[in-house]
This record gives C-alpha cells, sequence and structure tokens, in this order.
C-alpha cells in the first residue's frame, strides 16, 4: 500500500473527530483511495530539471561518504541558476562570483536546498507515473543528498549546504551563510533533507525490489542522523515559550522557523506513515506542534492582522511570506499521520481565510511585512500556497480548497499581474519570478523549476483541478486588501525612516508622525461599499498610544496600543495594523486621526472592501472568488453574467450553500466567510 493511500485511509478515519473541531461537520468523508491517475495530456515536463543536472566526482573527505561511493564514484546534481540566453537557451551557473582560475564559485555550483527538493520532484512523478527515470533520477539525488550530510562527528545530521563544481565542499560560503560553517548548527537544508529522506525512504521501502529495500534502509539510517541532530539542537526546548513584541511564540522550531519546520514535518510524516518508526513520530509530534502554536499566534480576530495565517518566523509577529509556506500542507499531513484532529484547526483557518485574503490582495506575494510591501511573486510561494491548499482539501473533504487551488494554480498558466505564463508544459521552464510591476525574470533557476514540477505533479494528480487552473487564466476583476501611504494626508509630520527594514518587518516608505493635540486627515479614495480600515503604526516598547478615529463626524474607532517588550524579536519596536473598529462608510473618502495620548507614528492604512471580489475568465468560462470582511452575516450580489453555480463556505470552509444561479443574485456570506461562482 503506497503512502498517499496509507495517509487518505487514516485521514479518512480521522475526519468525524477533525470536522468537529474545525466546524466542517457538514461535509462528508472524502473516500479512502489512491490519488487520482494523471491527465491524458501531462503538465509535467522533467527536461528543464533535467537539463540542469550535471555530475560531480568528489574526493574522500572525513565525515562525507554516500551510499555505494566506492562502485558509483560520481554524484548528480543540478545546478543552482540557469541564466536565459537568446534563442529560448539557458546557461547553467553557480551562486556568487566565478573565480575563473579554479573554477569555483564564491558560493558553489550546487546547494543541498535544491538537491533535498529536486528528490522530491522526481519521488513524487515516480509515484505518480511509475516512470523508471524518474525513480533513477531520485535515487541519484538522494544519494548526493546524502553525501552532503555530515554523517559523524560534533556536527552529525547536519548538511553542509555548498559543493563546488569539481565535487569539492564548500562548508564557509561567501557571501556568508548562517549557520557558518554551514553544518555547524540547525538550519533549512537540514529540514529540507529530512523531506527528502522522509519522502525517498517511503518510496524505495513500498517499491518492493530487494534492492530498493535496502536502500531504503540506507536513507532511514540517514533521517535518523539529521532527526537526532534536531532533537538535540532544537527538541532540547520542547515545551518553551519565549516573547516576540508581547507573542507568546514556541522555542523549539527549526531557526525559530514554522516555515522550516514544515518542510521537515512532510518528510517525517511520509517517514512515520511508512516506517512505523516511534522516536521519529515523536520528533514529527513536536515540530507539529510548534507549526500549529505559531497558527495559535493568529488570534480568533480574522479579519485583523494576521488574517487567520500561520506566521513562519517566531522572531516576528509582522512578518509572512510565501515563499516555504507548507505550514497548512505539513500540519494536515501530521494531523493524519498522529492521529490528531486539533492539529487541522490551524491548517484550515490559513487555507480558509488568509489564503483567500492574499488571492483577492494579488495573489502570493514574497512578504506582508506586515503590510504587502514585498509584492515579488516566485513559483516557490506559488507553489507552497498550492500545496497547501490540496493538502487540506484530502484532509477534510471540503470542495472549498479545491477550488481556491484551482484558483491558485492558475498563476502558473496566466492569471497574475504580468498576464502571461510562468510555467511552459512543452519546455518545463518556469521563470524565476514576476515583478511587482508585471515584469517577467525569464531566467529558470533550480528553485523556480523544482516548485513549478511540484505543482504540475500535483496538478496531474487532480485533473478536475488542474483543467480548472489551465482555464480562467485571465485576471478581469480584483477588488481585495490594499495599502495607502499616510504621507499623502495633510497634518502631521512627514519623515524617512533610516532603513525600511526594521529587523523583522518592512516599512513601506515614509512616515507619518501626529501628537497629541493636533489632527491628520488621511485620503481614502471612493469606494461603492463599506471599507475596513487599518492604522500600521509603529510602536516601542512602553509606549502608551491613544487615538481617535473618525470619517466626518462618524467615530470609527479608539486605539489605544502599548508598546510590548521586545522578548526574542531582532529589534525594540513594532510595526503592527491597529484594525478600526468601525468600517468606514462607502461615501466616505478621508479618515481622521486625533491622538489622545502620546505620538502615533503611521506608516500607511490598510483598506480592504467589505466584500472583496476577483474574476477569472478564461476558455473554461468564469470563476469569481469573494470574502466578507464582516463580523456578521452581509449580503452581496454576486454572478459573472451567466448562468453559473454558486458556492458559499463560511470562515473555516464549510459548505453553507451551494445552487444555480442567473447571470447575477443576491446571497449572504457568513461572516469572515467566502463564496465561489463558476460557469
Amino acid at each position: 500500500m503506497t503512502t498517499i493511500t496509507t495517509r487518505r485511509m487514516r485521514m479518512g478515519m480521522l475526519l468525524t473527530a477533525t470536522l468537529a473541531v474545525t466546524g466542517l461537520s457538514g461535509l462528508a468523508a472524502a473516500p479512502a483511495t489512491a490519488a487520482p491517475a494523471a491527465s491524458v495530456t501531462p503538465l509535467t515536463n522533467l527536461a528543464h530539471l533535467d537539463f540542469l543536472l550535471d555530475t560531480a566526482e568528489p574526493v574522500a573527505v572525513d565525515g562525507h561518504t554516500t551510499y555505494r561511493l566506492d562502485e558509483e564514484p560520481q554524484l548528480v546534481l543540478p545546478w543552482t541558476y540557469a541564466d536565459a540566453r537568446d534563442g529560448g537557451t539557458f546557461e547553467r551557473v553557480g551562486g556568487g562570483p566565478l573565480d575563473a582560475a579554479t573554477g569555483d564559485w564564491g558560493q558553489g555550483a550546487y546547494n543541498a536546498d535544491d538537491v533535498a527538493r529536486a528528490a522530491v520532484v522526481y519521488l513524487r512523478h515516480w509515484r505518480l507515473t511509475g516512470e523508471a527515470s524518474s525513480r533513477t533520477s531520485a535515487y541519484e539525488m538522494l544519494r548526493s543528498l546524502a553525501y552532503l550530510q555530515t554523517s559523524s562527528g560534533a556536527n552529525s545530521g547536519n548538511v553542509v549546504l555548498w559543493m563546488q563544481p569539481d565535487g569539492e565542499l564548500n562548508p564557509s560560503a561567501e557571501p556568508v551563510e548562517l549557520p557558518n560553517p554551514s553544518d555547524s548548527g540547525p538550519s533549512y537544508w537540514t529540514a529540507r533533507a529530512l523531506w527528502a529522506f522522509g519522502e525517498g525512504y517511503a518510496a524505495f521501502a513500498e517499491s518492493g525490489t530487494a534492492d530498493d529495500a535496502a536502500f531504503a534502509s540506507f536513507l532511514g539510517e540517514r533521517l535518523a542522523l539529521s532527526r537526532a541532530a534536531v532533537d538535540t539542537q532544537v527538541l532540547s526546548r520542547y515545551g518553551e515559550y519565549e516573547q516576540s513584541d508581547g507573542l507568546k511564540v514556541p522555542a523549539w522550531l527549526i531557526v525559530d522557523g514554522a516555515d522550516a519546520s514544515a518542510e521537515a514535518v512532510l518528510g517525517l510524516s511520509a517517514y512515520v506513515d511508512s516506517s512505523g518508526d516511534p522516536a521519529a513520530r515523536e520528533t514529527l509530534r513536536k515540530l507539529a506542534e510548534g507549526i500549529a502554536a505559531m497558527g495559535a499566534a493568529s488570534g480568533a480576530d480574522t479579519r485583523s492582522w494576521p488574517y487567520g495565517a500561520i506566521l513562519p518566523w517566531a522572531q516576528s509577529r509582522s512578518m509572512w511570506h510565501a515563499w516555504g509556506s507548507q505550514m497548512p500542507a505539513a500540519l494536515a499531513a501530521a494531523s493524519g499521520t498522529l492521529g490528531t484532529s486539533s492539529l487541522l484547526k490551524p491548517a484550515v483557518r490559513d487555507a480558509a481565510v488568509f489564503t483567500a485574503t492574499l488571492l483577492l490582495a494579488g495573489g502570493p506575494d514574497n512578504g506582508w511585512f506586515p503590510t504587502p510591501t514585498d509584492t515579488t511573486q516566485i513559483a516557490y510561494g506559488a507553489d507552497s500556497r498550492l500545496q497547501s491548499l490540496l493538502a487540506v482539501a484530502d484532509a477534510t473533504g471540503s470542495p472549498a480548497f479545491d477550488q481556491l487551488a484551482a484558483i491558485q494554480a492558475a498563476w502558473f498558466f496566466g492569471a497574475n499581474r504580468a498576464s502571461a505564463p510562468m510555467y511552459d508544459p512543452a519546455t518545463g521552464v518556469t521563470f524565476d519570478g514576476l515583478a511587482p510591476d508585471g515584469t517577467i525574470n525569464r531566467n529558470g533557476g533550480a528553485e523556480s523549476t523544482i516548485h513549478g514540477l511540484l505543482s504540475m505533479i500535483a496538478l496531474d494528480a487532480r485533473p478536475d483541478v488542474a483543467a480548472r487552473a489551465q482555464g480562467v487564466t485571465t485576471v478581469s476583476q480584483r477588488d481585495g486588501l490594499h495599502l495607502l501611504e499616510a504621507e499623502t494626508g495633510s497634518g502631521g509630520a512627514v519623515s524617512t525612516p533610516a532603513s525600511a527594514w526594521t529587523g523583522e518587518s518592512l516599512y513601506s516608505g515614509d512616515v507619518l508622525t501626529v501628537k497629541t493635540g493636533s489632527k491628520a486627515v488621511l485620503p481614502i479614495g471612493a469606494a461603492d461599499q463599506p471599507r475596513v480600515v487599518e492604522s500600521v503604526q509603529w510602536v516601542e516598547p512602553g509606549d502608551r498610544v491613544r487615538s481617535l478615529w473618525t470619517s466626518g463626524i462618524l467615530p470609527l474607532g479608539l486605539l489605544s496600543i502599548r508598546g510590548p517588550e521586545q522578548g526574542i524579536s531582532p529589534t525594540p519596536g513594532v510595526l503592527l495594523p491597529q484594525v478600526l473598529q468601525l468600517p468606514v462608510p462607502a461615501r466616505a473618502t478621508t479618515v481622521t486621526v486625533r491622538p489622545l495620548g502620546g505620538t502615533a507614528t503611521i506608516d500607511n492604512l490598510i483598506v480592504r472592501p467589505l466584500v472583496s471580489r476577483m474574476l477569472l475568465n478564461g476558455t473554461a468560462g468564469d470563476t469569481q472568488l469573494l470574502q466578507s470582511a464582516a463580523r456578521i452575516p452581509w449580503p452581496t450580489t454576486v454572478g459573472v453574467g451567466a448562468a453559473a453555480s454558486l458556492s458559499v463556505y463560511d470562515a473555516s470552509g464549510r459548505l453553507v450553500s451551494q445552487r444555480d444561479i442567473g447571470a447575477s443574485a443576491r446571497t449572504v456570506l457568513p461572516a469572515g466567510g467566502f463564496a465561489v461562482v463558476t460557469r
């Protein structure tokens, strides 16, 4: 029985308890079946990833060896970058400057992060299709990853990040990576090694051949090395909490990251499903609990920051990034493996509330700090969001998450600010990024290629989602959360921060300072509906700031802020959105702030329609997504201009109602809920 099948069977048994926790009790359990067959015309094309592969033959180094190294001295690894050249070709390049005399790069040609994730690509493709060449490539990637892992000594289980073209390890790259040397402590690359070793063990252990069983045993040993390192270096603090700008956060995450820990959890879940290893099960449970604790940090009010998201970094309560945001996917997997339905609750909230907010605001931005200030988008972020939606869909059985997944996946096919595909099924190239102005970075390095392919493999396993994603590739309307700069107002004093980066968050521009006894009038523009407004303010530890907010003579709220203690945060002071209690009326075009005590230091305003909406069109028809920011059920008009199907969900993704509609219709959105219209 495959790991996929085993996990889905366990999730089926858990579903009754899970639905009670998440509020999805009106749903039927998903059938415990294996993944569906790949679509007739697969999206996955491994040609470009195969092109990135090269060989290296390392010399003997203490603490570094791998499976059958004497018999098979060459390692196979993907080059880190591929720069676009004329005629649609690419040149493979390493990281950092090239030393022409030695052939070495400042960082290296190959890195453990990409080796591990390329292994996952080939493993998942092999398991989905049975393709022998993918089995071979997965085997080679895992052998290379094992060589990068330090297998003895004080740093046993940690991983060296970089390797030069000739196979020489480069533990101390330029520019400097942390930790330095790269195998001297916990790291993202050790977490990703656990991901690859775990999925590798499951695939090879369950393939049924003696040779594969022997290799699986080796992978289990290597996973145990890295697991032991995490147990010693990270989980020695299990159960302890720290304060980060007043927020209670777990002290037992890999590099303080729910993001890094999530990728380790994906591998540990697959490994425990297949092996039943009790020690690995304990490591999995503890890491998953830490990730879930970062979901609890969101609080109960999902219309205020961070809008239901699982925060990725314990040292900042003001940061979320799309890359590496597989925390919901990890919790969904761990929930099924451990039989712990409570782990699924923060995953569902992230998928149902935050992901809908993100899609309506513009898609998988690199960083909200805490406002959408880094709106570059890359395949790593798009794939992480897609994987999380699909995992939560599998865990809950709710159609909501497949519908959101199709909208997210459409990013790869043109539903983005460039209105152009980011992935080419004919070549297997995923472009390296999308700039805020819509310019495409047409390089095709390993990371983008890998995550584009992980998305395509997932879509090939779900042909209905794939067909919808490819069929609605034009964004014709989008009206969601956006920011307005405070310095555009009248009153107060405008200044420029010494640095836009605070150490844990990012100013979007200049700041407006308004003192007690004065006021500032901030323009928010006209609208056809009420809007929720948040004031993003900087406060130092111990500061007390009280301010009255109005629109004309209408009161909007009284904000009372006290600067929290710094704790483990890198910087004293915090940049946080403060939501006004009442929405701004549709007719209003300004808001006014009057500090009653202390000084308000305002970076910007976050403005969100009471009902956000977007419309996608294409050859398959139309998809409309709407989300409510109201605190009470809210009536609104929906429709795509032709007969369509309407599905309404609450804030936990539970299906509230479903019906056919005409060109338009009236419906009521649950508080914080969303609706999807498809034609």
